[in-house]
């Protein structure tokens, strides 16, 4: 298979991720109080979205690829 297509079905397989899930959490721990031995952390929940515009436009661009790359041959 030839690059573009691959490159195609990567951005297809991202834009449905993208579309199905609309982003991901993590939690990162933070130090509150470093007071010499005493010591106290928090864990805060963190929220990345992606705009539903950028999994369509994925998608559709993987689409094109597959089709650009499938004609050449």
């Amino acid at each position: 298979m030839k690059p573009a297509g691959i490159v195609g079905i990567i951005l297809i397989v991202v834009g449905i991720i993208a579309l199905a899930y609309g982003g991901f959490t993590y939690t990162k721990r933070e130090k509150v109080i470093d007071a010499g031995p005493l010591q106290v952390s928090a864990d805060k929940e963190h929220q990345v979205q992606f705009p539903p515009v950028l999994g369509a436009i994925c998608l559709a661009g993987g689409i094109v690829l597959v089709a650009i790359s499938s004609r050449k041959s």
